[in-house]
């Protein structure tokens, strides 16, 4: 005999209700709001969470009193409803109650194919998903017998005839809902989606709303807004007879449409009262809302509402328009638009709506996505620009020699690499889709193809998609969807700009790097790589004499012929940002970076210097070190060869000088790269303030510069206290300071990386993630000791971890005053900062 347990009351959904989102769940809350607002809800009753985790282990509350809502022969529909709709839930289940009484009744009232169609898909969806029966015995299509089959089915599978009982069909239904809710399958689910282990389910009970009968009757969604662009539009299908999104006998748009019948030109009375339902759910409920509602007989009932799903380019629409209308107040609206959701605006996507048909997968290192032609080197991804034929750049993994062909690609694949080799950090940089680590495919550089998972084989030529915003490369010409930085994109920035109390600068190399920087709203630049500009065609051969002469004197000659190449590169910077900071780093790379690697290379080498083809391969094989990373770079280069350092500082001050008489007043802040000991920044201060000395005296003009370091070795962060004897500021590459930390080649780790965090070796890839325990104490331990030295120094991080949201959160708690990024990652921190800055106040409450 079945025993049943007090449980604390269900709830009858009225506007003066006790609905709680976290007893009752996120269906019920909406669904009393609907009521509130005058909708024409369905009778609606809410089981709270301890029943269902109760009816779980077997435990059944006393239903009955559910008749005194629903009526003794009550049809209703029994709907999940936990706390956050993005767990999901056990599917619904419709018209519970019917049986034999029922179907003749409703044979009476919408005729007997209506009563038929209602019965068997019940019966169906009762067999499969609470008994447990075989689908393929319950699959069969209304028609004749069928409804008869399917009973006939469910008593030979079960011993026993379909229940009649609306009270133990309900029962039953519960049972099986709560038990799904709890399954092992489920849990994993709904944890992968965010929701803790402890998430606990609700349902709720609504009288059905039948949408099958005689006069226009169906089922269907209306929301108001363009999920994809956000754009106001009237959107969604209604379906006649049916009950759901399925088996309907036809299908009409909402709106007069040329391509078929619609419920506006049908029934426009009932199409004018579901538009009526927008404003007021936009303006109570606060937000853009999806309506699901039944018609039957001409009468609407609105059974369900959910949040409109949206691309972040609607998101952000969207939130803009409902802040602007009073909606809601700015801060809120700033808080809805996730920051890393800005990347999708900044670049063309693949429309979400199209087919894909995926080659390879890879890791997502810059977003955005791009089609062309596959080449296989620099050369050929510049003569393809050059025919004006978009291309992508496929490596195994790029070289400092290959910015050139990157510049000229659409988009870059590598096979191997993370998110912070050359590849990654470069693309990033450009604002080029990119994807790197795909060790899906395998390349053959002489044959000039790679081959896919399952042997396809694409060549030079061969059209694909890279969408660097989801690692995936795609066959062919992907429909695409153009960068959306519109006004409600600059409105939520300008609003973010307000609120954020860190500074946010940009990583620029180039003219256009600064150009974008400035486009984004950057404070300033926070990194100017010098070396790139020497990678250039007309610079490269002139660097390579340099690194062939033998004495100061002839360097320093050679580097005569750079100097006017640099002053106008930092001419151009200046010019661009207007007088807002500029930080330029000193040469950093290792001189070998600039020399070929081929013999057509050398040959072409050789004979730009003068020099035997022998001697120059030997000497280029003498420039080679066991491990670049770690050997004559950065301030190393500045103490051994300070020529090269001189001419850089020289060209600095004579392009301040240059830029003023233009009009801005610059005061350029020259890094020092790699630095480990205080006495190394000692003594490249001195040629650098002699330097200034000189050039003050023969331009007889007066300028001001600051002069700091960038922190990427342990030791000076260890040592920071001494080094802030002779620095004005300090800026953490994060880049470098996590591979020297861990010992890790930021460029190979993306091999096993995958491994180490899917084993909790590491949380996260600390070369996407910042690392907090280990090189985020570096950074506290530095710019601790650092302003314990001078206590004005300015703090900052430059390397890729400046762009992410987590990293910009520690920064900011620690006190730094700016993070600075690629330039196509300054918007996600804008947005970013001013999270935190919300945030942190109700944090501390």
């Amino acid at each position: 005999m079945q025993k049943f347990y007090d449980f604390p009351e269900f709830v009858e959904l009225t506007p003066t209700a006790r609905v709680e989102k976290s007893r009752h769940g996120w269906r019920a809350k909406c669904l009393q709001r609907l009521i509130r607002l005058d909708l024409p809800v369905p009778p609606t009753v809410a089981l709270p969470v301890e029943t269902v985790k109760a009816i779980a282990t077997g435990q059944m509350p006393y239903l009955a009193p559910l008749t005194n809502v629903f009526g003794q022969d009550f049809l209703i529909s029994v709907r999940s409803s936990p706390e956050n709709p993005e767990w999901g839930g056990p599917g619904t289940v419709l018209n519970v109650g019917m049986n034999d009484a029922m179907h003749q009744r409703l044979c009476a009232s919408h005729g007997q194919e209506a009563a038929d169609a209602l019965y068997l898909n019940f019966v169906q969806g009762y067999a499969i998903h609470v008994a447990r029966l075989d689908p393929d015995m319950f699959s069969a299509e209304a028609g004749d017998g069928a409804l008869e089959q399917a009973l006939a089915a469910f008593a030979e599978e079960m011993d026993d005839d379909f229940p009649q009982d609306p009270l133990l069909q309900l029962r039953e239904v519960l049972r099986s809902m709560a038990r799904a809710w709890e399954g092992t399958t489920a849990r994993l689910l709904r944890q992968a989606k965010g929701a803790p282990a402890e998430a606990t389910l609700g349902l709720v009970l609504q009288e059905m709303a039948l949408g099958i009968g005689p006069g226009l009757s169906g089922s269907g969604t209306i929301q108001f807004v363009e999920s994809v662009t956000g754009q106001p539009q009237i959107t969604g299908r209604f379906r006649g007879q049916s009950q759901g999104r399925t088996n309907a006998v036809d299908t009409h748009y909402l709106t007069s449409d040329p391509r078929g019948a619609a419920l506006e030109d049908v029934a426009p009375d009932v199409f004018a009262q579901l538009c009526s339902y927008s404003p007021v759910c936009r303006t109570r409920l606060r937000e853009e809302m999806q309506i699901e509602f039944t018609i039957e007989s001409g009468r609407i009932a609105v059974i369900d509402a959910v949040r409109v799903q949206r691309s972040a380019r609607a998101a952000v629409r969207i939130a803009v328009a409902l802040a602007e209308d009073g909606v809601i107040p700015r801060d809120e609206a700033l808080l809805r638009v996730e920051p890393r959701a800005l990347t999708e605006l900044l670049h063309y996507q693949v429309d979400p709506r199209a087919p894909r048909d995926v080659i390879a997968r890879g890791i997502a290192a810059s977003p955005g996505a791009a089609t062309g032609k596959i080449v296989f080197s620099a050369s050929a991804a510049q003569a393809a620009a050059a025919r004006d034929e978009p291309c992508i750049l496929v490596r195994r993994e790029t070289q400092p020699e290959d910015i050139r062909g990157m510049h000229a690609a659409n988009a870059v694949l590598t096979e191997r690499g993370g998110m912070t080799s050359h590849a990654a950090v470069i693309a990033r940089g450009l604002g080029l889709p990119c994807i790197v680590g795909c060790n899906s495919i395998t390349l053959n550089s002489r044959d000039r193809s790679f081959t896919g998972p399952k042997g396809r084989v694409f060549r030079e030529g061969d059209i694909i998609t890279v969408d660097g915003s989801s690692g995936e490369v795609l066959l062919g010409e992907a429909e695409m969807l153009e960068p959306a930085l519109d006004d409600g994109f600059r409105t939520l920035l300008r609003w973010a700009d307000n609120v954020r109390d860190i500074g946010i600068r940009a990583n620029a190399d180039t003219p256009d790097d600064a150009r974008t920087a400035r486009n984004f709203e950057a404070d300033g630049i926070g990194l100017c790589r010098t070396e790139h500009m020497f990678f250039d065609e007309d610079r490269l051969t002139v660097m390579r004499e340099m690194i062939f002469v033998d004495s100061p004197e002839d360097r320093a000659a050679v580097l005569e012929r750079l100097l006017p190449m640099q002053r106008n590169d930092f001419i151009a910077l200046f010019d661009i940002m207007a007088g807002a900071p500029v930080c330029i780093r000193l040469f950093d790379p290792p001189l070998h970076e600039f020399l070929p690697h081929d013999r057509e290379g050398l040959r072409e080498l050789a004979e730009a210097v003068g020099r035997p083809l022998s001697e120059v391969t030997r000497r280029c094989e003498a420039l080679n070190e066991f491990n670049p990373m770690l050997g004559m770079r950065g301030v190393r280069l500045g103490v051994t060869l300070p020529e090269i350092y001189d001419m850089q500082a020289r060209a600095i001050f004579e392009a301040v000088i240059e830029a003023g008489r233009r009009g801005s007043v610059i005061v350029p802040e020259i890094m020092i790269p790699l630095v480990s000991a205080s006495r190394e920044v000692e003594l490249v201060k001195t040629r650098i303030d002699a330097v200034a000395a000189a050039v003050r005296t023969q331009q007889k003009a007066q300028f001001s510069y600051r002069l700091g370091v960038m922190m990427e070795t342990p030791r000076a962060a260890l040592r920071a206290g001494e080094i802030a004897e002779h620095a004005e500021f300090m800026s953490f590459g994060t880049n470098d300071l996590t591979q020297m930390t861990y010992g890790l080649s930021r460029d190979d780790a993306g091999r096993f990386m995958s491994t180490y965090v899917n084993q909790r070796v590491f949380a996260e890839d600390p070369f996407h993630i910042l690392d907090i325990e280990g090189v985020g104490e570096l950074l506290l331990i530095g710019a601790g000791r650092g302003r314990a030295t001078r206590r004005d120094i300015t703090i900052s991080v430059c390397g890729e971890h400046g762009g992410n949201p987590e990293s910009i959160a520690f920064c900011r708690a620690a006190g730094f005053d700016y993070v600075s990024c690629s330039p196509f990652r300054v918007p996600v921190a804008r947005l970013a900062a001013a999270h935190f800055a919300l945030l942190a106040p109700k944090q501390q409450q």
